[in-house]
């Protein structure tokens, strides 16, 4: 690779490393936009957690506790997928920013660094990749829980609302 600011066209040159440099940065800012969507998820399942607890708390019949402690308990698997889902977005995003870091590092000196390029944003695509499908693990269970139990028992609904 030869470097960028040899020769007359050092403005090219620049202009080339700034838009070579910058394209990873699209992909960051998708990054971003999914780890936000994780953590507002996560936010809901959090309440939901705390909402469920405090009537499982109350006097419910037996039924209703084993029905709210089997929701209480998807709600655990589906934190613990979107815990996962925002570890690996926050790595596909650390790649990514690794990635424009070589890219520009490369740009600017002689060395031979597609490697590491090349592994860098390997990862973040991975990682990326692997969030998603994560994420949708979590969605899958959630629609699977209201399909199968439906919403909270009505019993649990009409004490909640009259406390």
């Amino acid at each position: 690779m030869q470097p960028l600011f040899t020769g007359g066209d050092v403005i090219g040159g620049v202009a080339h490393l700034i838009q070579t440099a910058l394209t990873p940065v699209f992909l960051l800012s998708g990054i971003g936009v999914l780890l936000n969507l994780f953590n507002t998820r996560l936010a809901r399942v959090s309440d939901e957690i705390i909402h469920v607890s405090d009537l499982r708390a109350g006097d419910i019949a037996p039924e209703d506790d084993a029905r709210l402690l089997r929701h209480l308990r998807r709600l655990g698997r589906r934190m613990w997928l979107l815990d996962a889902s925002i570890v690996f977005g926050a790595v596909g995003g650390a790649s990514t920013c690794g990635s424009a870091f070589v890219l520009f590092l490369g740009s600017l000196r002689e060395a031979g660094v597609a490697g590491a390029l090349i592994g860098t944003f390997a990862v973040a695509l991975f990682c990326t990749v692997v969030a998603l499908i994560v994420f949708l693990c979590d969605s899958v269970l959630a629609w699977r829980g209201l399909r199968e139990e439906g919403p909270l028992p009505r019993s649990v609904r009409d004490k909640a609302r009259q406390g």
